[in-house]
């Protein structure tokens, strides 16, 4: 008992130390954007950085804790942004507070994601291994193709909704809000670092919560071994759609954030590309580590834009970096010191 308390508070001691890391790289990036002292490209990038901070630690809850592989992680938040953006211009009347609006909005998104992810989970989850990345592989790209070809508008009237093409039949004062293809455009840019810092919060409170709640524990034992614990009478596919439909929630308010920092969004934003781009961060971060997760996430978008001036080399050196990444986290000697540091190791070595 005593070293089952040992390990809990070893994780919990653990928990906070990425709480405080996160206010602290907060802090700093406030008072140097204050003070004029990071670029003006840098400062552009603190919205979206804690998008993909947000998307790779919810990433991580359904790839690291729960033990499943999915590749459709970008069509949740292609759900939560066309929503989010959605709820935004309809309530901008309703709503004059930006910082309210986007609040509203972000909620809004997570619950449209939730139900995306809750509908999706049904029979998804069913399927286990290469069989459900493919599947997810397929919904993202699902979600993708009915954005590109939805059509909504708002008038007096109420939406107007329509597919393939625009027969919403708007009236003169009427507003297209999604325009297929085109997407979404004039987009009022509301999504600020401090609403993203928030949101990055909000999202380790939840995670780790859950992580270390008895829901928590049961969805690691059915990550490590189904058959026991079913044969224990854990209901698996309960335990397996909390995990997915809070990722995929967690996804759909970061879609918000990330679309409102920009004047237009459109769906092929959110293709394949950005679901392998999030599960990089969290491999390189690595499974279940969301502390690992948050620093991945951050230098890998800052990347690509510091070797923007070596011009057409920088996506190679781009390449070479997470190559050698991938290697030395690989490497045995880094692993052993890296377990020796992970709570609840210690404890378990004294145990035995």
């Amino acid at each position: 008992m005593a070293n089952k308390l040992n390990t809990l508070n070893k994780s919990n001691r653990w928990n906070y130390i990425t709480y405080l890391l996160v206010i602290i790289a907060y802090v700093i990036l406030q008072v140097m954007s204050s003070t004029g002292s990071i670029s003006s490209s840098l400062k552009g990038m603190l919205v979206p950085i804690c998008a993909y901070v947000v998307m790779a630690v919810s990433l991580n809850l359904t790839v690291g804790v729960l033990g499943e592989l999915s590749l459709g992680h970008a069509g949740f938040m292609s759900v939560g942004a066309f929503t989010g953006v959605t709820a935004a211009v309809s309530l901008q009347n309703l709503i004059p507070s930006a910082p309210l609006r986007l609040a509203v909005s972000m909620v809004v998104a997570a619950l449209f994601a939730a139900l995306a992810g809750f509908l999706i989970g049904i029979p998804v989850l069913r399927l286990k291994g290469d069989y459900l990345a493919i599947v997810t592989l397929a919904f993202g790209e699902i979600i993708k193709s009915i954005f590109n070809n939805l059509y909504v508008g708002l008038d007096e009237s109420g939406f107007h909704f329509s597919l393939l093409s625009d027969t919403t039949d708007l009236s003169e004062n009427g507003t297209l809000i999604i325009g297929g293809p085109m997407g979404i455009g004039g987009i009022q840019k509301i999504s600020t670092f401090t609403a993203g810092f928030i949101l990055v919060m909000i999202t380790l409170v939840v995670v780790f919560h859950l992580v270390n709640s008895r829901a928590g524990r049961a969805i690691m034992a059915i990550r490590d071994n189904r058959i026991a614990a079913e044969s224990v009478g854990l209901n698996i596919t309960k335990y397996k759609m909390m995990a997915f439909v809070t990722s995929a929630a967690l996804a759909g308010s970061a879609g918000a954030l990330f679309a409102m920092n920009y004047s237009t969004i459109v769906a092929n934003k959110f293709d394949f590309n950005t679901s392998i781009l999030v599960l990089v961060f969290v491999v390189l971060g690595g499974l279940g580590n969301m502390l690992g997760s948050i620093i991945a996430a951050a230098a890998l978008t800052i990347l690509p834009e510091a070797l923007r001036e070596f011009s057409d080399y920088r996506m190679l050196v781009y390449a070479i970096v997470l190559i050698l990444v991938m290697l030395a986290t690989n490497n045995p000697t880094l692993k052993s010191f890296l377990a020796r540091l992970k709570p609840g190791k210690r404890g378990e070595k004294e145990a035995a």
